[in-house]
């Protein structure tokens, strides 16, 4: 009895000190999810290095590291600071009257006009919703100027928070199996479970970061580029909302290119917009269903309807970290659903097992 009280006791003590560590922990959630990510994404590269020279685990960690910050880190940074600039930049010329969105939006009235009558079809006033997207864009370009003055205040968190994150990074590469097994050997969930959910987060993180990011950046990188040779304005900025749209199903750089291509239309500039019509539906476009099943495999993929609501739930939930955090909780919540219909629900009740087609003779 007195045993089975220690042991009780001891299994509360353990939990609450687990829990007042994951609470110490939380200020650096994002720089430790990002380490996790970046080593599944990295780590075979070291272990390759590994294969050629056994001997030297800390220099291939190291190694490895720099290889992941010139062609990760720093073009990440390059391109996020080259995009606040010209956020910036066209939210103040917007601000002073050098761009005058109003007269656009009328241009565009004045060359369609069938758009009049298709919104009073459907229950819209034109007049209210192009009052609604000036708020927004103007709202969408303070908060991105108030954000980029809160950066510049907060650059030693910021490069602080970066340095964890790269530190915690190269022990994550160099320990990463060891720290496996330790991980497999302490969870109580059973070895066979503990290693299938360690596997899904591997997997579901490659596709997620390796798979839907590459395709969002050419994507964005494609209709950025398209921009610029067009002569159209802040292209990297329209180029990098692309990129974040093109993560999300259902959505994509089209809510981007086609308006753009229709403003053209309007203001008289055919063939720029024949050009930028052609290229979105025949190149930018094409990128999702060429590129993806390549590098995510759609025997790894979630449904879009989950992706979809899972990634806006996670932007939601963790800023621009969550367009990888929520699809992982996503796979994560599906694999431990499997692992209790097979175990606990018997046979007939398999992971990913597709509904039977109903007869209707």
């Amino acid at each position: 009895m007195q045993a089975k009280m220690e042991q009780r006791s001891f299994i509360a003590a353990l939990l609450l000190v687990s829990l007042a560590f994951a609470l110490l922990l939380k200020p650096f959630f994002t720089p430790i999810f990002w380490a996790c990510a970046i080593t599944v994404i990295f780590y075979p590269v070291y272990r390759l290095l590994m294969q050629r020279f056994p001997k030297w685990p800390n220099l291939m960690a190291l190694l490895t590291l720099v290889l992941c910050v010139v062609l990760v880190v720093i073009p990440v940074l390059a391109v996020a600071s080259s995009f606040v600039n010209e956020a910036v930049t066209l939210f103040q010329k917007a601000q002073s009257g050098q761009i005058d969105l109003s007269k656009q939006m009328e241009q565009v009235r004045s060359a369609f006009p069938g758009i009049n009558a298709f919104f009073e079809r459907i229950g819209i006033d034109f007049d209210q919703l192009k009052e609604r997207i000036l708020n927004w864009l103007m709202s969408a370009g303070s908060f991105i100027a108030k954000n980029a003055i809160a950066l510049g205040q907060n650059t030693m968190n910021f490069f602080l928070m970066l340095g964890l994150m790269l530190y915690l990074t190269f022990f994550l590469i160099r320990d990463g199996e060891w720290l496996v097994d330790l991980l497999i050997r302490a969870l109580p969930l059973g070895d066979e479970r503990e290693r299938l959910l360690l596997d899904k987060f591997a997997e579901v993180t490659r596709a997620t970061i390796k798979g839907n990011l590459v395709v969002a950046l050419t994507q964005g990188t494609l209709g950025g580029l398209i921009f610029w040779a067009l002569g159209l304005p802040a292209p990297l900025l329209w180029g990098v909302a692309m990129t974040l749209l093109s993560l999300l199903p259902a959505v994509g750089a089209a809510i981007i290119w086609f308006p753009a291509a229709i403003f053209l239309y309007a203001t008289g500039e055919i063939v720029k917009a024949s050009v930028l019509m052609a290229f979105g539906i025949g190149v930018i476009s094409l990128v999702d269903n060429l590129l993806r099943p390549i590098l995510v495999g759609r025997d790894t993929k979630l449904p879009d309807y989950l992706v979809l609501f899972s990634t806006v739930g996670g932007l939601m939930m963790f800023g621009i970290s969550g367009f990888a955090i929520g699809p992982l909780l996503a796979a994560l919540f599906m694999a431990f659903w499997q692992i209790f219909m097979r175990e606990f629900m018997g046979s007939h009740a398999q992971a990913g097992e597709e509904p039977a087609a109903v007869d209707g003779s």
